[in-house]
């Protein structure tokens, strides 16, 4: 394990690295702390080191393998959001869309990016993560949506998430406006502010205080939570 002094000054998005393989961390390392608004404070190689650490040093995103010792990921994650952190959890695994995927995202989870994306992919997902958007493509929110719709997801619920945030009742879903309903279900679908901007005719920045007031009023942390709540809730279904 290393560390950086949580309080150095300039250091952009703050990122700790949870792997269990000593030559990843030192490549992840590398590659995104060339970056110059990222700095790596600190490596983990269990997910139980992860939360350490990131209880320590408050990153803004942990990026974090999904099978480790000790502690796996998807117990980390769920940990890291029970203790109320600001810090965003992106996930790494080495296979498209398993059943892990699921559990992380529905443990609270921003996102998720395969082992073997390319460089700029990943530095790419660390800043989105960190800007509290959530990494998910539309080609994922499909395939949670037909996960679910066949049972796979139903057993990684609250439940198995521990301490992630369970959906708000059908009744706080009235609480939202016409538009916010609108702009929930297009997050749903995996569209970005920019495409959500485009597809309505709205300001970008509009979008945003759109969103942002959507997951105020049901309590969602970000896009992942948004896609299983419109699932579970009736809002999208397989298909659309």
């Amino acid at each position: 394990m290393s560390a950086v002094d949580p309080g150095m000054p300039g250091a952009g998005i703050r990122i700790v690295i949870a792997d269990d393989q000593a030559m990843v961390r030192a490549g992840f390392a590398a590659l995104l702390g060339a970056q110059p608004d990222i700095t790596v404070v600190g490596q983990a190689a269990d997910g139980a080191e992860a939360v350490r650490l990131a209880t320590a040093l408050r990153p803004d995103v942990v990026l974090m393998d999904v099978r480790m010792p000790v502690q796996n990921g998807i117990d980390a994650t769920a940990a890291l959001v029970a203790s109320g952190l600001p810090t965003r959890v992106l996930m790494l695994t080495t296979f498209d869309i398993d059943d892990y995927v699921f559990q992380a995202l529905q443990a609270g989870a921003s996102g998720f990016l395969l082992k073997d994306a390319l460089p700029a992919d990943l530095v790419h997902a660390v800043r989105v993560v960190a800007g509290g958007e959530g990494l998910l493509s539309p080609r994922l929110t499909r395939l949670l949506i037909e996960r679910f719709a066949h049972g796979a997801g139903g057993g990684a619920s609250a439940a198995a998430a521990g301490s992630a945030a369970a959906p708000p009742p059908r009744a706080e879903l009235e609480e939202l406006t016409a538009r916010e309903n609108e702009i929930l279900v297009l997050v749903a679908q995996g569209l970005s502010n920019t495409e959500i901007a485009r597809t309505l005719f709205l300001a970008e920045q509009t979008v945003k205080t759109h969103v942002s007031r959507i997951f105020a009023k049901l309590g969602l942390r970000d896009r992942a939570q948004a896609v299983i709540l419109a699932y579970e809730r009736g809002l999208v279904v397989p298909g659309t």
